[in-house]
């Protein structure tokens, strides 16, 4: 009879937990430091088109998301090793990915009255484009392992947690070394690769870069230590099915039949649009619009650590207190009017003092209901492919959530880094020219981001999900994590 006995329920605890979770800290440090300031370097640095740029981020983001699919239907169809069915392919992409984020920040510099320089064009969507390909490989991976590893929902809440305090984390410190090399430029505004400021920015942020290629490496190295799939060996019934490219793209669109996924993969559409939206306008909103310098560029940091966590317990709060959904909704309605609220910078005779309390207030939120969202996304997301894994003809749940969760993460991956594309090659053509300085145009972007979190608020009131374990409105008691 023991044979037959069910196992319990796989889950993520102690330091197993910290070291998947850590895919959250090391790569978005990576991510949040190129997707925020790439972009500030390679246009009012490098001197290249800011067409040139966004073109560039286009097609980063446009493979990265087509071949989130692609990398998702070929991991989940992958006959479990040695190694497992997943963590190979960690050790494939890592290598690619760490060489290219070092590369990307030593560039050959568009000649002075020069910015179509095509060397330096073509250097950057080569490398960029290769960067993309293997960071969506390493980030597929890392997202479609969890519905397999994390089993229960109580679980799932807690990794969701863990998570989204390193991703918070990890984007202060992206954010932080720029802000000091701001700084300490002679002049922020001016800051072309010939000049001295210029000189200063080229010298360190490449150094800047390679560190944090090295912690990226250092946390998937931790990811692929983590996690056990040997539970795929116990399957004894498990085989390898050849898939043909007409069943993988019909693969991929299975989820597009799950009607509350399909609300999901909108709402992460227009959170993409928006996302992408401030991630460019971050450091052209400090030099243009507030024309920071100095010790004024540290109000970002102080907006990073207090703006996010003091949102992040708020947002902990309310989910053990109200429907996920409901939570979800709220975090929105807080990134609509932080978005609009500032519509205030167009006014042109407002108090330096003024425009700092209303930057901060705004941005503050914003940035804290963005970077809370994971604490609802993350689980819901799980709970779909989960309820999806349970309505399928594979009677072994494991089988079911291996076959069909990288099609789910590298569909929903996809949808939310296609809105990003879109919204990247739109900026370059807005801020082409003299645009590139324009306060008023970098306002009215920001205020366009409201459009787009009411959108996503829009397609979360259409989510309905069946588990109700966790979104039941029941308390979660307090407790600390075993590390």
């Amino acid at each position: 009879m023991e044979d037959t006995l069910p196992l319990p329920p796989r889950e993520l605890n102690g330091k197993r937990l910290f070291g998947y979770s850590m895919g959250d800290l090391g790569m978005p440090l990576v991510n949040i430091f190129t997707g925020i300031y790439l972009f500030q370097f390679y246009v009012y640095t490098i001197n290249l088109d800011p067409l040139f740029v966004s073109v560039g981020i286009f097609a980063q983001l446009f493979l990265d998301a087509l071949f989130a699919i692609i990398f998702g239907v070929i991991v989940d169809n992958k006959k479990p090793g040695k190694l497992g069915k997943r963590r190979p392919f960690l050790l494939i992409g890592l290598p690619i990915w760490f060489a290219a984020t070092i590369l990307i920040w030593l560039p050959p510099k568009a000649p002075q009255g020069n910015q179509l320089f095509l060397p330096t064009a073509i250097f950057f969507w080569v490398i960029i484009i290769i960067r993309s390909l293997s960071r969506s490989l390493l980030f597929n991976v890392y997202i479609s392992m969890l519905p397999e590893q994390s089993q229960t929902l109580k679980n799932r809440q807690k990794i969701a947690s863990v998570r989204t305090v390193f991703s918070i984390l990890a984007s202060i410190v992206a954010l932080l070394m720029p802000q000091i090399v701001s700084s300490i430029l002679p002049n922020a505004q001016d800051a072309k690769w010939w000049t001295d400021s210029g000189r200063i920015v080229t010298t360190l942020i490449p150094i800047i870069g390679t560190g944090f290629a090295i912690f990226g490496l250092i946390a998937v190295l931790s990811i692929f230590f983590s996690v056990d799939e040997s539970f795929h060996n116990l399957a004894g019934d498990y085989h390898h099915e050849k898939v043909s490219i007409v069943d993988r793209f019909r693969q991929m669109a299975i989820p597009l039949k799950d009607v509350s996924f399909l609300y999901l993969l909108i709402t992460g559409f227009f959170a993409g649009l928006a996302g992408r939206t401030l991630g460019i306008l971050v450091f052209p909103f400090q030099n243009f619009v507030l024309e920071f310098s100095g010790i004024t560029f540290y109000t970002y940091i102080f907006i990073s650590i207090f703006g996010k966590f003091g949102w992040y317990f708020i947002w902990i709060k309310m989910r053990k207190r109200n429907d996920i959904l409901k939570s979800y909704s709220t975090i929105m309605i807080f990134a609509i009017i932080g978005s609009f609220l500032g519509s205030f910078f167009l006014i042109p005779i407002l108090p330096f003092g003024v425009e700092l309390t209303i930057y901060i207030i705004t941005w503050s939120t914003v940035l804290g209901s963005m970077y809370s969202a994971p604490l609802f996304s993350i689980p819901l997301t799980a709970a779909l492919v989960h309820e999806a894994a349970e309505n399928s003809e594979e009677r072994d749940i494991d089988i079911a959530m291996s076959k069909i969760s990288g099609s789910y993460y590298g569909l929903a991956s996809f949808i939310r880094t296609l809105g990003a594309a879109i919204i990247s090659l739109i900026i370059g053509f807005i801020l082409s020219g003299e645009n590139q300085s324009n306060p008023i145009i970098m306002v009215l972007l920001w205020v366009g981001m409201g459009f787009f979190y009411l959108m996503a608020l829009v397609a979360i009131k259409k989510i309905k999900i069946k588990n109700i374990e966790f979104f039941n409105h029941k308390p979660v008691k307090e407790e600390f994590i075993e590390m």
